[in-house]
């Protein structure tokens, strides 16, 4: 019996959903994503605003982590998170990072780099306030990217704080929002044969550039 590591490598797989070519494309970026996630929304995919945040420590060692997007909008792309974690520790001594979105279903990744801000204060608490009740006892009782010695912690944290807080947990001061202004854009879209479609978009002055790369 072939072990599963034998097997994948005649997984294959033909592209033929779509193409994406210049003349169809829009010249700003940010237009070209609102469109494709607008589409990944309307098509029902599971978690389309899901994407991997790609980061690089103090050791020069990457790491990636899925996070959500909360918006995005002409000063960048929006997630939150818990500042004393691994991703928030490297983007401390190393501002710069990656975004990657991968519409499977429809055959679409979106890269995105540059660098990373915190937003404002006044950003992460309307955030923060809009959660349900429970994420936002959970950004209390959440030590991100400690060691714990069993669940029963985040159990029993949860539970102080929902004692202390009741209603009203505020925003932890660990926790709060980070801003990614991007620099570069590349959208891909699968195509029959491996000969996909791949545009990147790199900013020069106040412009965007937009190029073609070989898939």
């Amino acid at each position: 019996m072939s072990s599963t590591s034998d097997r994948i490598a005649d997984l294959r797989k033909s592209y033929e959903r779509a193409e994406l070519s210049e003349e169809a494309s829009h010249a700003d970026p940010l237009r070209q994503f609102d469109q494709w996630l607008t589409e990944a929304i309307a098509a029902e995919i599971p978690e389309p605003n899901a994407m991997t945040l790609a980061t690089v420590g103090s050791d020069l060692r990457p790491s990636t982590r899925v996070v959500l997007v909360k918006g995005y909008d002409e000063h960048g792309v929006v997630w939150y998170t818990n500042y004393a974690s691994r991703k928030g520790r490297e983007l401390a001594g190393n501002p710069f990072a990656a975004l990657q979105f991968h519409w499977v279903e429809l055959e679409r990744v979106v890269r995105i780099e540059g660098r990373v801000e915190k937003t404002s204060d006044a950003e992460s608490d309307a955030y923060f306030a809009s959660r349900p009740l429970d994420s936002r006892i959970g950004a209390w009782a959440s030590p991100q990217s400690e060691v714990i010695p069993s669940r029963s912690v985040l159990v029993t944290n949860a539970a102080k704080y929902g004692a202390q807080f009741l209603l009203k947990p505020p925003r932890p001061p660990h926790w709060g929002g980070y801003r990614l202004v991007p620099e570069q854009w590349q959208f891909w879209q699968g195509r029959k044969s491996r000969l996909h479609d791949r545009l990147r978009y790199t900013r020069e002055g106040g412009a965007w550039i937009r190029e073609r790369l070989a898939p």
